[in-house]
């Protein structure tokens, strides 16, 4: 059985209840990266005990998948890590409320962009996904659509390094502190930082 123990500081809703923290990761179509994006968070925060703490989704800057599956290619990088994204389904940022949300995480420069310009004065954060990943901080996270399915794997991984930091940088920023360890499927005691630093 795992001990966790919280202390959130975030601001409280009309019933007393906590208001999670809301996350959205953004690629250019929502079938790739951003939803192995909201895969990788959700499964590394729940490792933490944390997940009950954030309220997350993934969208794209562009409509033409809306409401298809991730490429089939992302769904089996993201099951090879015990992570299932097989349920989501692409949408497009300009259908959302982009206002709604805490932190926005862009993969690559051109959507970061995209994200300033749909959010013009708006007071919601936007980040690279790489800003909390240590020595990889600000870099791109490319498109692996045209690649290989080795290529698919490697972004997963980039991904799972770099949700780790996003999480930790949360727990700083928010107050919403779990404990540091896991225990994970095998029984074993595993650290957070199993992927390691990012290839």
């Amino acid at each position: 059985m795992r001990s966790v123990y919280f202390w959130v500081f975030k601001l409280y809703g009309p019933g007393g209840g906590v208001m999670p923290v809301r996350l959205l990761f953004v690629c250019y179509e929502n079938i790739c990266r951003s939803p192995m994006a909201e895969g990788a968070f959700l499964h590394i925060s729940s490792l933490r005990g944390a997940d009950s703490l954030f309220e997350v989704e993934s969208a794209g800057t562009v409509s033409y998948q809306t409401g298809t599956c991730p490429d089939s290619r992302a769904v089996r990088a993201a099951k090879r890590y015990g992570i299932d994204i097989s349920s989501i389904r692409a949408k497009c940022i300009h259908d959302i409320d982009l206002e709604g949300f805490d932190r926005v995480f862009a993969m690559d420069i051109e959507n970061y962009n995209d994200l300033l310009e749909a959010l013009g004065n708006s007071s919601v954060r936007v980040h690279m996904m790489t800003d909390f990943a240590g020595s990889a901080q600000g870099a791109e996270i490319e498109d692996p659509y045209y690649g290989s399915e080795e290529g698919f794997d490697r972004t997963m991984k980039r991904l799972l390094h770099s949700a780790e930091g996003i999480l930790s940088a949360m727990q700083a920023e928010y107050g919403t502190h779990t404990a540091e360890r896991y225990e994970a499927e095998d029984g074993n005691i595993g650290q957070i930082s199993d992927y390691g630093d990012e290839q």
